[in-house]
């Protein structure tokens, strides 16, 4: 019989993390442990708010299922007792984990995808005052990284981007709205972003105001966040969005998250993947997808002021993986 435990945890950010929707200064996670014959297989989720998650409901989502995984639930009978979100992510990663373990290898190698010496990934410049996010910015810049994730709310939008450009002028800037600009305005809005060389606009719009996208002529790609959780989310993303952003906590594990990276390219959808605020044990399964991404923001245990060990093996902007690290 499989052993399963679920429990919470709150780690400390090192510095706010300011996005459109407020201010964080830890983060709250959910953990899953199965074992199974001496093995153990963990998982983790965080409870996001923005899609009607807390702690106490991904807490009891897990319970709903406790007697079915102790009797050895599979990945696949999960996919239906449980919705997407931060419940099933743990639940399915831990599977994930516990499979790899018994058969004694990496999760690259459960995924049959080859294991890159290095990841780039994008380190977010939080919202602040321009000058601020430009130095923000600079350090991140002087410390190794390339690609910056700009987060910005409705306001002060030209001088932020003009402040970080002219700081890093040769960074690759991605931004993130987060649901905060409205149709009225935004094909200026684009143009701005265009002329300041930013190479990809995410989630501008609330997603319930998709169909603005329709036919709308942009000079910048633009990526589906919110309005993109697992494979189904794909038929009313065509023709609005050019990018679709993966994240484990959205799809409910690894197992819907590779489902829909194949079925967006196949849409004809470029990839971004992405993550929540967590510890490494959450970035660890998602790292495989990261070959197939145009664009990896995996950068979530950077804010932690301690992270889980074995960490991801994080520089500024990158990650570095070995055989001794790719397991986590």
């Amino acid at each position: 019989m499989r052993r399963v435990k679920c429990y919470p945890e709150a780690w400390p950010l090192h510095s706010p993390f300011v996005i459109a929707r407020g201010s964080r200064n830890e983060v709250n996670v959910v953990v899953v442990e199965l074992e199974e014959d001496g093995l153990k297989g963990v998982g983790e989720g965080t409870p996001y708010a923005r899609y009607g998650e807390s702690e106490a409901s991904v807490l009891a989502q897990i319970a709903s299922v406790l007697p079915a995984l102790e009797q050895g639930m599979t990945r696949e009978a999960l996919q239906q007792a449980l919705p997407a979100g931060a419940a099933r992510n743990a639940i399915d990663c831990a599977l994930w984990d516990l499979a790899a373990r018994r058969q004694q290898q990496t999760l690259w190698q459960q995924t049959a995808t080859p294991m890159p010496a290095r990841i780039v990934t994008a380190q977010t410049v939080s919202i602040d005052a321009p000058e601020a996010m430009a130095s923000s910015a600079l350090a991140l810049w002087e410390n190794g990284a390339t690609l910056l994730k700009i987060k910005l709310d409705d306001s002060f939008i030209t001088e932020r981007l003009m402040a970080i450009r002219a700081a890093v002028p040769a960074a690759t800037l991605i931004v993130d709205a987060n649901e905060t600009w409205q149709p009225e305005g935004l094909a200026a809005r684009c143009q701005l972003l265009a002329d300041l060389r930013v190479a990809m606009l995410e989630q501008p719009l609330p997603a319930q105001q998709d169909e603005a996208l329709a036919n709308f002529i942009h000079p910048l790609p633009i990526c589906a966040d919110e309005s993109c959780h697992t494979r189904a989310s794909l038929p009313a993303l065509k023709g609005r969005y050019e990018l679709v952003n993966i994240k484990l906590d959205k799809t409910g594990g690894l197992t819907e998250a590779l489902a829909l990276a194949d079925a967006a390219r196949a849409a004809g959808f470029d990839l971004m993947l992405g993550c929540m605020l967590c510890t490494s044990r959450a970035i660890y399964p998602a790292l495989p997808l990261a070959a197939r991404a145009r664009f990896a923001d995996l950068d979530g245990p950077t804010w932690l002021a301690v992270d889980v060990e074995p960490a991801v093996p994080f520089a500024c902007g990158a990650i570095r993986l070995t055989p001794a690290s790719a397991a986590g």
